[in-house]
């Protein structure tokens, strides 16, 4: 596709920093603390969240799994999560041998929905993960009341919401622990690579002790870990993308603006942030009965417009549960994502939005 829906950023000061960890040759290290470049970025985050502390690791799906094992989430317990998401959620869940409990979505943003959450907790349920999802906040208000009447902890899957605010706050610091994503679609990249926040002192100095095989001064494993560590050099590229970050999310929420006001009068569902929150405009993501004809004649020319997700997980061959969670059905049936990353031009825009007009 000429005009991709998300293409990493990169330029020449990233390079420079790459080289200059390459001529040092101090790629990574297992040190409890993790290498320069790992707290330099680790403190960016912290600045950006403002959550007291950050664990950079080396994926998204590593950061959901390293929260689990944090809370000692384990066989026999229940994580309860959307289905409408990327699998790595539910894999997370099923790494550390529980099992995931799938819960519908609102349509209106395509978020975990409060009530059918709090239909599905039971005993077993020992953590709620609700996702930011296309950078769209949850509704993380409700289910943290939810989450606390019922004294559950919540772990927050935001992946895809760097940058997005409720309220004025950053995601991934609404509640125990938020799981952020750094790969190469991104609003921001370090390639490869994840990193969760918190602000639990015993949670931080756990998650710094499963990033790295359990131990602390080497050789000593204390509890079970595995090598989650984020090499130096996709550490050095975060950090200079987190930079940047808020030149990205400008311009994504220029472009988002300029789509949204072409496509008034056009007969599909249009993204609306809810009062109070800031989307980082991660996906741009319409609603349509006429979803695929859009999509094909959009790829035609060019835009790469994409559908997340055409499958939700809980119909995958590997989970393939037997269940109706009828909005999460809907939406898999009806969404599309448009280009509107960074380097979309006006043009780019003007022509989405009238090949779906006359669609």
């Amino acid at each position: 596709m000429k005009v991709p829906v998300n293409v990493p950023l990169v330029g020449k000061e990233e390079i420079a920093e790459v080289a200059a960890i390459l001529k040092a040759g101090a790629l990574t290290t297992a040190a409890k603390d993790g290498g320069r470049n790992v707290q330099e970025f680790e403190k960016l985050v912290c600045s950006l969240v403002k959550s007291k502390y950050a664990i950079a690791v080396n994926s998204g799906t590593a950061a959901l799994q390293a929260a689990l094992y944090a809370l000692d989430i384990k066989a026999g317990d229940e994580v309860l999560i959307p289905s409408f998401t990327f699998v790595a959620t539910a894999n997370s869940v099923v790494s550390v041998g529980a099992k995931p409990v799938f819960v519908d979505i609102k349509k209106n943003n395509y978020t975990m929905d409060p009530e059918d959450l709090a239909r599905k907790i039971t005993k077993k349920t020992k953590a709620i993960m609700p996702v930011h999802l296309y950078g769209n906040v949850a509704y993380i208000d409700e289910i943290s009341e939810i989450a606390n009447k019922k004294n559950i902890p919540v772990i927050e899957d935001a992946a895809q919401s760097m940058g997005s605010t409720y309220k004025g706050k950053q995601t991934g610091n609404f509640s125990q622990m938020g799981c952020f994503s750094l790969y190469a679609a991104k609003v921001m990249t370090s390639g490869e690579g994840g990193v969760i926040t918190t602000s639990d002192e015993k949670l931080y100095e756990k998650l710094l002790m499963i990033r790295n095989h359990g131990m602390v001064h080497g050789y000593d494993t204390r509890i079970l870990g595995l090598n989650l560590r984020l090499p130096e050099i996709n550490a050095a590229i975060a950090k200079v993308q987190m930079k940047k970050l808020s030149g990205f999310l400008q311009k994504r929420a220029q472009n988002a603006k300029i789509l949204t006001g072409l496509l008034q009068g056009a007969d599909v569902t249009l993204p609306i942030p809810r009062k109070h929150e800031k989307v980082n405009w991660y996906l741009y993501t319409i609603a349509s009965k006429n979803r695929d004809k859009i999509s094909k004649k959009l790829n035609e020319n060019d835009i790469g417009a994409t559908v997340y997700y055409g499958t939700p997980v809980h119909q995958t061959p590997f989970y393939s549960q037997k269940i109706k969670l009828p909005n999460t059905e809907w939406a898999a049936k009806s969404v599309l994502s448009l280009p509107v990353q960074p380097k979309v031009t006006r043009k780019n825009l003007e022509t989405t939005a009238k090949i779906i007009k006359n669609l």
